[in-house]
C-alpha cells in the first residue's frame, strides 16, 4: 500500500476464527509483534506475564504495554493457533491509514512473528512467505 508518494506499506489479511478480517502491517523494524487493544474481543490478557511490559517506539518515551494472547486467526493457509502480543492503542495508526484506505489496521507483524515463521518477502512480486515451524 502506497499512504504517499514513495512511502509503502505491507499489509497483510488475516482472518480470526469468527470470521471477521484482520489487516496487519508488516513491520520490519519492529522486533515484537503489536495488537490493538481497542479489539477485546480477539484477544485474553496473559496471565503468565500480566506485569506491564515496556515497549519502545519512535519516541525517547517507553510505551507502556500488556501482553495477551490472540485468538486462533489464518493468514492465506497459515493457521496461527499462539500468538503472544504487545497491547497498543493503534488509533493513531488507522487514523493514518483512512486518509489513503477504508482499511482497519488490528496490529503490527514484528521480528517475533516474521522469525518464527520464517518469513520471506519478495517485493517486486508482493508476496510474503510464511512457514509454519
Amino acid at each position: 500500500m502506497e499512504l504517499e508518494n514513495d512511502n509503502y506499506h505491507l499489509v497483510v489479511c488475516s482472518v480470526f476464527n469468527d470470521n471477521s478480517p484482520g489487516y496487519w502491517v508488516v513491520d520490519t523494524g519492529a522486533s515484537r509483534t503489536v495488537f490493538d487493544k481497542n479489539l477485546e474481543k480477539q484477544y485474553v490478557i496473559s496471565e503468565e506475564e500480566a506485569d506491564q511490559l515496556h515497549t519502545a517506539g519512535i519516541g525517547e518515551k517507553p510505551i507502556e504495554t500488556t501482553i495477551a494472547i490472540l485468538n486462533p486467526f489464518s493468514l492465506d493457509k497459515l493457521k496461527v493457533n499462539t500468538l503472544k502480543v504487545a497491547l497498543l492503542d493503534l488509533s493513531q495508526i488507522n487514523n493514518l491509514y483512512s486518509k489513503a484506505t477504508s482499511l482497519r489496521i488490528c496490529g503490527l507483524l514484528g521480528g517475533d512473528f516474521l522469525v518464527q515463521f520464517q518469513a520471506v518477502i519478495d517485493y517486486k512480486k508482493r508476496i510474503m512467505t510464511l512457514k509454519k515451524t
